[in-house]
């Protein structure tokens, strides 16, 4: 059976699925083919999530792909079939730093994630969600999918890909793996490979969510409560890593929380943040999807089986704008200038000076869309 696009509401697929009619479209990717991960697992049918904005030209030359970060979703921007503001909102849009005057915006949905695309809380072929069944996938599986998704719309090469985090990852390996396939791109706040102390707190998160006793395995899909304890938990932790300590420190300090008195037994304004950020996630977002998509961000590593990083990136063909966060302490300053020094062409690392920490290159939307215009402008 060929690919299908649809405009259909896709099935609610457990907690932290989208609902119908939210204005995005699906694609089934491999048609009922099984898609084969790197580790060698067959998973199968693969459906894919995406919203668009702008239209493709007659040539396909002006198509840009922007990639979410963990928790994010296919809607980077408001559209007219979704007036909700997205992710990047203000970054997309009539005469925004990406442009859908010029340009057709992609913006899929992961692999392995909650909102659309298949993932653990999806609808395996003997009717009951993958749970523990959905295998262990990488950042190259998720490009490969993105891969298919472009082929089936017609777009033979990106004019641009841009992503930071986890979808900086992607861009990375958009560069890397399908060279001719694009001719910019842009990372934000990422590395050319997970370290150790970005593994070590990925796997500190997905330790909390195992660890939940609602966790059942990771099939507690259709019991009465699900592990959102251990999820809000692996949350606070990830937020700590996302902001920068002066940030929180300007923000909280040692105040309590508004009507609590921490010395007999209240919160400190800075749990209640936390705990905030907890729950909120926890309602919107499948913990095996965070687990499944930590993990792949610790497989990260451009240079695996291709002779290392610098040989890895020594072959990429587009041009490319690094943007690192001055304060980012997740993926520190120090790993663009080092990813930037080896690519073709070492161009400076664009600076975004920021007191927030990692989430800079999402908060900091002015500075952040300056260098994507500039990376985006003709030449």
């Amino acid at each position: 059976m060929p690919p299908r696009v649809t405009d259909t509401a896709v099935r609610a697929r457990g907690r932290g699925s989208g609902e119908p009619g939210d204005g995005r479209r699906f694609l089934r990717a491999f048609g009922d083919q099984e898609f084969v991960t790197e580790s060698g697992a067959s998973l199968g049918p693969v459906e894919v999530a995406f919203e668009t904005w702008g239209s493709l030209n007659a040539s396909g030359t002006n198509a840009i792909l922007v990639l979410h970060a963990l928790t994010g979703d296919s809607h980077a921007a408001a559209s007219g079939a979704q007036s909700d503001p997205g992710w990047w909102e203000g970054l997309i849009g009539h005469g925004a730093a990406i442009d859908t005057s010029r340009w057709f915006v992609v913006c899929p949905n992961v692999l392995g994630g909650c909102r659309g695309t298949t993932g653990p809380s999806s609808t395996a072929p003997d009717g009951r969600p993958y749970g523990s069944r959905f295998p262990s996938i990488t950042i190259r599986d998720q490009v490969a999918v993105e891969k298919r998704l472009a082929d089936v719309l017609g777009i033979r090469a990106w004019a641009a890909v841009v992503g930071g985090s986890m979808g900086g990852m992607r861009a990375l390996e958009w560069a890397v793996s399908y060279r001719a396939s694009v001719e910019r791109a842009v990372f934000l706040a990422v590395g050319a490979a997970a370290s150790a102390e970005q593994i070590a707190l990925c796997s500190l998160q997905t330790r909390a969510i195992r660890l939940d006793p609602n966790f059942a395995g990771g099939d507690y899909y259709g019991l009465e409560a699900g592990p959102w304890e251990g999820m809000a938990i692996a949350r606070g932790i990830g937020q700590l890593s996302y902001r920068s300590s002066e940030e929180m420190e300007q923000r909280f300090g040692r105040s309590g929380q508004d009507g609590e008195d921490p010395l007999a037994g209240g919160r400190y304004a800075i749990q209640s943040y936390l705990d905030h950020h907890g729950v909120k996630l926890a309602r919107r977002f499948d913990p095996n999807s965070y687990i499944t998509l930590s993990t792949a961000m610790n497989h990260h590593d451009v240079g695996r089986g291709r002779g290392g990083i610098r040989s890895a990136l020594s072959g990429v063909e587009a041009d490319v704008t690094v943007v690192g966060i001055s304060s980012d302490r997740l993926y520190p300053l120090a790993q663009q200038l080092e990813l930037a020094s080896m690519l073709p062409g070492r161009r400076p690392v664009r600076v975004v000076e920021s007191a927030v920490g990692h989430d800079g290159f999402l908060v900091e939307t002015g500075a952040v869309a300056e260098a994507i215009a500039e990376a985006l402008r003709e030449t």
